[in-house]
């Protein structure tokens, strides 16, 4: 049995009447959380071990809850110490969505669930009842999100400084970006609602990972899934998808954009910030932490910007940026 801290077995006896058979560790994200499958002789669950010095397990409590009372399939949690930081939650199983992805021949099905999954969470009511709805996704949040593709990204992984006029420039595009995505409906939004933060079972999707939810704009996680960091798709499967999430958001969000090209603007720009704020995580994860896997995911990440960035006149000198510090 892997014990990773003497605290841990007596949690587990405490709250299992027992000890367990087995104790394993299973994989964990970019943040400092754990995570241990527990065996008992008749059922299997998750602990997750995350240090109360370094994550506040608070609102991934409080927003489970939240989610779990209009049917998003979240794990349950059965028992939490937050001043331990562990938690014991409902298994969802090993598979990710991703690693479902790549075992079957049309994703489709897959993706009709997690967007099926995705109406459900935006569709539960924004009235202060949860954690989450006392986050706004405000002009300060999204703009510091784009610091760190300057500062981590640009400056330290690619070891380039940003000059002032240059930084004057970024600030400029930055906030013609801003002001438009702050034009959009605002939802419950996942922040990470993509293929590594998604499980899928038999009873279908289970959403992972939404502690950082907050209330912001209606097409932030569709972004997320869509231009996903980690698995990419043709423009026609996107539009595909793209088009059953807007037919549910229309009956069950009441979104109703001018016509297409309204909505596909506010769509790639969101997706923009979306992904430069990845890309710069991935450069904070590597430079601070010492994860160095996620930066082979920029790639990815960065051609779906510079695929829409050409669009968009207004952007053109975000894209002339990224010419001079990301060529």
């Amino acid at each position: 049995m892997t014990q990773p801290h003497d605290s841990i077995d007596l949690f587990l006896r405490e709250t299992l009447g027992t000890a367990p058979l087995a104790v394993t560790r299973v994989a964990g994200d970019a943040s400092f959380r754990g995570y241990y499958r527990v065996e008992t002789a008749t059922d299997r669950f998750i602990l997750m071990d995350a240090p109360p010095d370094k994550e506040d397990s608070a609102p991934f409590l409080d927003i489970a809850r939240f989610l779990g009372r209009f049917g998003v399939p979240v794990p349950q949690v059965l028992h939490a110490r937050l001043d331990l930081g562990y938690l014991l939650l409902t298994d969802f199983g090993d598979m990710t969505f991703l690693e479902a992805i790549r075992q079957k021949s049309d994703p489709r099905p897959l993706y009709r669930a997690a967007v099926h999954t995705l109406l459900e969470m935006q569709a539960t009511p924004v009235d202060g009842s949860c954690i989450a709805h006392q986050r706004p996704f405000d002009r300060a949040m999204l703009r510091r999100e784009l610091a760190l593709f300057t500062d981590w990204y640009i400056e330290q992984i690619r070891a380039t400084p940003i000059t002032a006029p240059d930084r004057e420039r970024f600030e400029e595009v930055f906030t013609v970006l801003l002001d438009a995505i702050l034009q959009q409906p605002v939802v419950f939004v996942h922040r990470d609602y993509h293929s590594r933060n998604l499980m899928w079972h038999p009873g279908g999707v289970g959403v992972l990972d939404f502690q950082d939810a907050v209330v912001g704009p209606i097409t932030y996680d569709l972004a997320s899934l869509l231009r996903d960091c980690y698995v990419a798709w043709d423009a026609d499967f996107r539009d595909e998808i793209t088009a059953l999430w807007l037919e549910g958001a229309r009956t069950r969000l009441g979104y109703a954009p001018a016509d297409a090209q309204t909505f596909q603007q506010a769509f790639d720009w969101m997706g923009i910030q979306r992904n430069l704020k990845a890309i710069g995580i991935f450069g904070r994860l590597s430079r601070r932490d010492g994860k160095h896997g996620y930066l082979a995911d920029i790639p990815r990440t960065m051609g779906y910007v510079r695929e829409v960035l050409r669009r968009y006149p207004a952007l053109q000198t975000l894209d002339h940026l990224m010419d001079r510090y990301t060529p």
